[in-house]
């Protein structure tokens, strides 16, 4: 019987997103490739500490169980192959199962995703980020200076999307850009019955939906939607989840207000977002990501 991992919610992540490596990679940084192949060897027993996404990854993992195996995570590195075997040794250290990993000593490794059909992509590489959302995949830039997740919800995944751009597609975004904040709020209350097509993340949250739905009564998820819209923008974002059919817990419209306190407050094992104001602000409070999509990022200089 051949394996397949088509029935599975599938994470492939990179190893400084899932493991603290900053000391190693300023080696590596510095030119010298050879000195951090050596450095890993040399710390091959030393198991690293938890990345800025361990916490998601370890909790998406509880899902499984001896009956099912509900969740895959692939590490997808740029590391070499004897820096691989820390990355296994650290994982077994900290009670986290892995099985496979894809490792190609500086080449960019988003191309394996489709083999894959990876549902996230988490990398600290914004080129590999970027090439993952241009092929089609839910990818996000980990942000290694964000804070560790909080320890409140064990038995929770908690995860928070921004809207537009992740969740949505960009198209009210691009109305804000080039029209302003009225013509946005014009543009959602005349549509408001018209649901918005998919963003890069909509996979991701159809996948955790259906997680959710195999109902292991050891874990469960909650989601929020975190967006800077406002009522009567609102409305919008609301019936076209309702017309995915897909639930999420929470749902803040803060009208442009700072993201990071509201997102301190809901302590999410990860937030996605596609603008770097905010994302660097929620970067100061929880575990945190930068989806390089949209109008938006188009934009930046």
């Amino acid at each position: 019987m051949s394996i397949s991992l088509d029935d599975k919610l599938v994470v492939a992540i990179s190893s400084r997103a899932l493991f603290d490596f900053e000391e190693e990679n300023r080696v590596f940084e510095s030119g010298d490739a050879a000195g951090y192949m050596q450095l890993q060897l040399q710390r091959l027993d030393q198991p690293a500490t938890p990345g800025i996404a361990f916490s998601l990854i370890q909790k998406l993992l509880a899902f499984n169980d001896a009956a099912s195996q509900r969740v895959e995570v692939v590490v997808l590195s740029r590391n070499d192959p004897v820096s691989g075997m820390r990355v296994f040794r650290s994982a077994i250290a900290a009670g986290i199962h892995l099985q496979r990993g894809v490792f190609t000593q500086g080449r960019s490794p988003f191309g394996y995703l489709r083999p894959l059909r990876a549902h996230l992509f988490l990398s600290t590489n914004a080129d590999d980020v970027r090439g993952a959302l241009a092929a089609g995949f839910p990818a996000a830039r980990v942000l290694t200076e964000s804070v560790l997740a909080g320890t409140n919800y064990p038995a929770e995944v908690r995860i928070a999307f921004d809207g537009d751009a992740v969740l949505f597609s960009d198209e009210a975004e691009q109305v804000f850009q080039a029209r302003g904040l009225e013509a946005f709020q014009e543009h959602e209350l005349s549509k408001a019955a018209q649901p918005l097509p998919g963003g890069p993340f909509k996979p991701l949250l159809s996948a955790l939906h259906r997680l959710q739905q195999a109902a292991n009564p050891q874990m469960r998820i909650r989601t929020a939607l975190v967006t800077a819209r406002s009522a009567p923008a609102h409305e919008r974002a609301i019936r076209t989840l309702m017309n995915w059919n897909i639930h999420v817990d929470e749902a803040m419209f803060l009208g442009g207000l700072a993201k990071g306190e509201f997102l301190r407050e809901f302590e999410p094992d990860f937030f996605f977002d596609d603008q770097t104001r905010h994302v660097d602000h929620a970067a100061l409070h929880v575990p945190s990501g930068h989806v390089a999509a949209g109008i938006a990022n188009v934009l930046r200089p």
